[in-house]
């Protein structure tokens, strides 16, 4: 398996630190709202990566950090009047009330920060001991001159650092121009929640956060850092600053970055009426796996232009496995499986995991899902039950790693509902035909729609 680390800027093969295990850190949200598409354009990549590390045999270990204390969650519950837990907690569960939508899978551990103060004062004290950070009225400030390979990961000309590298900067997030000494624990301040310190009582600044915490759940040397390109800096170049310089060896050997998502080729904007948010596009009616698709289709290095006709352009390919899915299901045919179809499905099978193992080329990996589907489409009418069912673990051993359909899709009705195509089916035995067809119009409301065969009631969802 290889990747583009964008530490080294180049493709380079995976080579685990531990056999067989992979330690896996990504960045998750800043409660103070609800994230928009982009934000989950990363996280459901990052899940992409996960479920692929899963298919090649690995055991992974991964960490997803929640970030309920920054300047952003402060103001959010400084301008609502409410206590900081109550505003991040709301954001926290609606988080994890969309990924569930999407069918991410659950991290290991979702540390919070706030949860994780006396991890984050051990290290900046270690920092202090060893003279890469500073206090200056009240706060701690780590010291970008003192580290020397400051800027490797962003590509930061050193030269251009030395000039800022007097000035301080207590923002949590900055611009690239503004390389400044970066603050790890900001001083008490009105309005604000602070816990007590050697160096004075405060709160954490935002990056000490992520390297504390994936220290603490992964340990000081660990295989893969993810999260969106606009991550890179200042958040994870000053991450491995201050990890590395505490503990004098390498953080992370892989740095994984996702490009942005882009609405109708501008940039998402409040402004502009184009920012959607998941709740967003779920109230329009949108399937939420069709969402995942459309965020899965483009490859995670590209910029991904966000439209509702693409949109819905992905429900339509999803429509059209969900339908091969069906066929399958219904096959009746008794008989022998087939060598050939045997060896074209292996075959598949080994070039979808192939494109995904080559920097998870996942456009290349649905040309291979989709070039198969046609394939058995064309022999439908000759398949037996025993090709079916080989076609049907394929679709299951793909949709592990890609994840586009939902549990319905594959499993058994509701009770609920299979109760009222019984009663349908009972209907249209005592001729009341105006009843059945009224229960198949309420079932086609939901979304399954009904096949009258004459090997009996067929359904599949829309």
């Amino acid at each position: 398996m290889r990747f583009y680390n964008t530490l080294t800027r180049r493709l380079e093969e995976f080579r685990e630190i531990e056999k067989g295990n992979v330690g896996l850190y990504t960045c998750g949200p800043t409660v103070y709202d609800y994230p928009h598409i982009g934000n989950y354009r990363s996280y459901v990549f990052e899940d992409l990566v996960k479920r692929v590390f899963l298919h090649s045999g690995y055991r992974v270990r991964h960490v997803m950090n929640i970030t309920d204390i920054d300047d952003k969650t402060i103001r959010k519950a400084n301008e609502l009047g409410m206590p900081l837990a109550e505003v991040t907690q709301k954001y926290i569960d609606a988080f994890h009330a969309d990924l569930r939508a999407l069918n991410v899978l659950p991290a290991d551990v979702y540390p919070r920060a706030t949860e994780h103060i006396p991890e984050m004062l051990k290290l900046i004290a270690v920092l202090l001991e060893k003279g890469f950070a500073y206090v200056r009225d009240g706060s701690v400030y780590f010291s970008i001159e003192r580290f020397k390979e400051y800027g490797r990961l962003a590509n930061l000309d050193r030269a251009s650092l030395k000039a800022g590298a007097s000035a301080a900067v207590d923002a949590d997030e900055y611009e690239k121009e503004a390389v400044q000494d970066f603050v790890l624990w900001k001083g008490r301040k009105p309005g604000e929640p602070s816990w007590p310190a050697p160096f004075g009582e405060g709160r954490p600044g935002w990056h000490i956060e992520c390297s504390a915490m994936s220290m603490k759940y992964l340990g000081p040397h660990f295989d893969i850092h993810m999260g969106g390109v606009d991550n890179i800096f200042p958040h994870h170049e000053n991450e491995i600053a201050q990890s590395e310089a505490a503990n004098g060896q390498a953080f992370v050997n892989y740095w994984l970055h996702c490009q942005h998502l882009v609405i109708d080729n501008k940039k998402m904007s409040k402004s502009l009426g184009n920012f959607y948010t998941l709740g967003d596009l779920l109230g329009r009616g949108c399937d939420p796996m069709a969402v995942r698709y459309l965020l899965l289709s483009t490859h995670y290095r590209k910029l991904l232009n966000f439209t509702l006709e693409g949109l819905e352009m992905a429900g339509q390919a999803l429509a059209r496995v969900k339908n091969f899915v069906f066929s399958l299901k219904n096959v009746e045919a008794e008989g022998e499986a087939d060598p050939e179809l045997a060896a074209v499905i292996r075959a598949s099978l080994a070039a979808f995991s192939a494109s995904l193992a080559d920097d998870f080329n996942v456009s290349g990996a649905l040309g291979v899902m989709f070039d198969l589907i046609h394939e058995v489409n064309a022999r439908l009418n000759a398949l037996t039950r025993a090709d079916a069912a080989a076609v049907l673990a394929w679709v299951e051993r793909l949709n592990a790693v890609l994840g586009v359909l939902g549990e319905a899709d594959a499993g058994p009705l509701e009770a609920e509902i299979e109760a009222r195509i019984a009663l349908r089916q009972q209907a249209r035995l005592e001729k009341n035909f105006a009843r059945a067809d009224e229960i198949r119009a309420e079932l086609k409301k939901q979304g399954i729609v009904l096949i009258d065969t004459p090997g009996g009631v067929k359904w599949k969802k829309e």
